[in-house]
């Protein structure tokens, strides 16, 4: 073991000196025990307290960079990120701090600086030590690309690691002897690594990306701190993540629970102490390069070349009273990132890239700013949208509805049927709503709706457009809805299955082929069904309701509707209005604390919601999401109109996250769908 360093205590040092001698004076008069001299030493490296070096000053000291694991190897330097001084300090065991919060933006060190306390913990202050991954398979990853290459490319870490291809070496994949410890990795959707031993130190990373329980014995986050309590006030607990959705975030709770530290940098023109906020960044326009940060003291813009003195002149302050004392909490979003990584104007451009897309908002929201990502479950006024219905005949498609699917809601005495236009932007139409008396169980409910597959509706510019795609709910007789399914083929007919949740990357999966029962036969992999994360789509309806809308002197001058607009026709009720808005997103609680969104019912009918929902999905399997450009244009060409892609900024993907073109023969197999 090194020599403890006692920098900040002068008397730290005698204190072990003299321990160390008494135990070596100790060991001189036994001599008839074996092992007893070995033994007194030990005894003696166990009274010694940990060396005031703290996870800052061994990085600087210690720690190498690998070209494997970083894009600036060799020597680690404090001073490139110098806001990640005082979080590797909480860490050391001279702060008072047991449980260490860090909520924070992609790229912004925050890996090394857990990789540095790892090390420090081998060379410095050993002990048990769990780190936990959000699987298993990363926590292998893990260990291969970032513990192997720490180990071997700092030799204070390497003569104390013995290399994995010595026998019984004790440095295996998840596990790393060294003297006095062990570092364990493992993954949060393991409970029997989260519970395998007691660790003095819990190194919880990405905990917004752990599974909700463990293998079903409950919160990962606390399994893996309840292996520290015995150690008491000498425990250390690190937890890291970018956030993901209010109310439902790990991170954001463990930082709201903190003294909330935010970083506060000087003004170089008046020295007034700010921490960066993203509504401060301003650019002109369609030209992120103009980005600069305006002082909110002096109001004087500062320059990505200022930052780097800036940095070096901050300093962390809390900005809350922390309802656990024990707990320090840090936030830090890109705008800090230093020379060379993420740049003022990269994030302007990555904000105008984002614009239009809610899955693109969210992930710069996230992983940018590190804040979490509000959903918008609030119902929207049912008053309010009838007061915004347009007239347009019933079962007519509009100008700018370029192709059609619709959604089918299974009830006990009859299916409801609501059929949508789409267009560019994912900008809808209510084109018809059909109510199929008789349910499930008589056959004639079952005819009539292989009747509207075989339907047309006529487009205002004299095309005859059918169903692209129709999605039909399972949750309901769901042998009825897989024999029927079955009996008309599923190149037309999506058999779908809600589940909660929200999943804005793809909200739509499968297919995947399950059993089904076809007069009165089992048929093995018999249907095909797809799994709609119907918390996506709820909320995307309900914010594409909000949507502010052009006046009519602004469409009379060219304005055009936002994407996502949903256009409604005045034939439409009042119960079918209320049916959209039937539920909201509400945060649940349990009884530990720990919180999940969840959508309920504000009344007992919303089939138009669900309708809505299994048609959007519809849209997302038929592949308007992914359209290219020339695809678009080649539907309003077959319909008749001319082109009407918004106008977007330079780098912008086309309203409606499009981002791919069909191939030849898909394209061919979409038009024989749903033309007539």
């Amino acid at each position: 073991m090194s020599a403890p360093i006692s920098r900040n205590s002068p008397s730290q040092g005698s204190a072990s000196d003299e321990i160390a001698s008494s135990s070596e004076a100790v060991g001189e008069t036994i001599t008839t025990f074996d092992g007893a001299e070995a033994l007194l030493r030990a005894w003696g490296r166990g009274l010694t307290p940990d060396p005031w070096l703290t996870v800052s000053e061994w990085a600087d000291r210690h720690r190498w960079l690998s070209s494997r694991a970083s894009a600036e190897p060799g020597r680690y330097r404090t001073e490139r990120t110098p806001y990640m001084r005082a979080i590797m300090d909480a860490l050391s065991p001279g702060h008072p701090a047991q449980r260490v919060v860090f909520q924070k933006a992609a790229q912004v060190g925050a890996t090394e600086a857990g990789n540095n306390w790892i090390g420090f913990v081998i060379h410095h202050a050993p002990g048990p030590m769990l780190a936990v991954q959000p699987t298993v398979e990363l926590a292998k990853r893990n260990s291969r690309q970032r513990i192997d290459p720490l180990i071997e490319e700092s030799p204070a870490l390497k003569e104390r690691v013995r290399p994995a291809r010595a026998r019984d070496s004790g440095n295996t994949q998840l596990s790393k002897d060294f003297p006095g410890g062990v570092l364990v990795m493992t993954g949060a959707n393991s409970a029997v690594g989260l519970r395998s031993m007691p660790a003095r130190y819990v190194f919880l990373d990405e905990v917004d990306a752990y599974p909700a329980s463990a293998d079903e014995e409950g919160d990962p986050v606390s399994l893996a701190e309840a292996r520290s309590l015995t150690f008491a006030h000498r425990r250390k607990v690190f937890l890291v993540s970018t956030p993901t959705i209010r109310g439902v975030s790990r991170i954001e709770r463990e930082y709201e629970a903190s003294d909330q530290r935010r970083f506060f940098v000087p003004c170089p023109h008046c020295g007034a102490m700010q921490w960066l906020r993203f509504e401060r960044l301003r650019w002109e326009k369609g030209r992120p390069e103009t980005a600069a940060y305006t002082c909110n003291a002096c109001e004087e813009p500062i320059e990505e070349h200022h930052k780097p003195a800036m940095l070096s002149l901050g300093e962390w302050r809390p900005t809350a009273e922390p309802r656990d004392a024990r707990t320090v909490g840090f936030h830090l979003s890109a705008l800090y990132s230093p020379p060379g990584w993420k740049s003022w104007a990269d994030i302007a451009r990555d904000k105008e890239t984002a614009a239009g897309s809610d899955e693109a908002e969210r992930v710069f929201r996230n992983t940018v700013l590190g804040e979490t990502w509000i959903e918008t479950g609030d119902a929207p006024d049912w008053q309010r949208i009838a007061e915004r219905r347009e007239d347009w005949p019933a079962g007519t498609v509009p100008e700018r509805g370029l192709f059609l699917t619709a959604g089918a809601d299974v009830q006990k005495d009859r299916i409801e049927v609501d059929v949508w236009a789409w267009g560019r932007g994912l900008e809808s139409w209510l084109v018809d709503h059909v109510v199929i008396e008789g349910g499930p169980a008589n056959p004639e409910c079952w005819d009539a709706l292989t009747e509207l597959l075989g339907r047309s509706w006529r487009h205002v510019g004299g095309a005859e457009l059918g169903l692209a795609r129709l999605a039909i709910d399972t949750g309901y007789e769901t042998a009825a809805v897989y024999g029927w399914a079955r009996s008309v083929g599923f190149a037309q007919v999506a058999p779908v299955k809600g589940v909660e949740g929200f999943n804005r990357a793809s909200p739509v999966s499968g297919p995947t082929y399950v059993d089904a029962t076809v007069s009165g036969k089992r048929l093995r992999r018999g249907a095909r069904l797809w799994t709609v994360a119907v918390s996506t789509f709820k909320a995307e309806t309900y914010r594409f309701l909000r949507l502010a809308r052009p006046t009519v002197e602004e469409l009379e001058e060219g304005a055009a509707f936002p994407p996502g607009t949903v256009h409604l026709p005045g034939w439409v009720d009042s119960e079918w209005l209320k049916q959209l808005v039937a539920e909201q997103l509400v945060t649940v609680r349990n009884r530990r604390g720990f919180a999940r969104l969840e959508w309920q019912k504000l009344r007992e009918r919303n089939e138009a919601l669900d309708a809505r929902v299994y048609a959007r999905a519809a849209a997302w399997i038929a592949g308007a999401d992914r359209w290219g450009e020339a695809t678009w244009a080649d539907l309003e060409e077959q319909v008749g109109v001319r082109g009407t892609e918004p106008e977007r900024s330079e780098g912008q993907a086309p309203a409606g996250r499009i981002h791919r073109k069909p191939g030849r023969r898909a394209r061919r197999v979409f038009r024989s769908s749903y033309m007539g």
